[in-house]
């Protein structure tokens, strides 16, 4: 005998359909420019410098060591010269920076 006006509306939730992922896709699209994107770039320049060590160039590893790549290896290892007589072996993939680069021999 009571009804009220919240009774007597129908379920409009369910017919909104592809409009309620909008925001979702918005917020997926936002994300890929800004976080995604760049770091697979920061990646490509970074496998790029690694791949293009030689020997001599000066390098900075992530721990913090500053050296001269004395001798390149295929497994993925460098050697690198940190002084006079002490040389380590560096995986390539640590290391961060290149200070110097050598010149090729002609």
């Amino acid at each position: 005998m009571f009804a009220t006006p919240a009774y007597a509306q129908s379920a409009g939730g369910a017919a909104a359909g592809i409009g309620s992922f909008i925001p979702l896709i918005l917020i997926f699209a936002i994300m890929y420019f800004l976080l995604i994107r760049p770091q697979q770039k920061k990646l490509k320049e970074h496998k790029a410098m690694v791949e293009a060590l030689r020997r001599g160039d000066q390098v900075v590893t992530q721990g913090g060591l500053i050296g001269k790549v004395s001798k390149v290896k295929d497994d993925g290892e460098l050697e690198v010269e940190i002084a006079d007589g002490v040389k380590v072996r560096v995986v390539r993939s640590t290391i961060a920076q290149v200070l110097s680069k050598t010149d090729p021999a002609t």
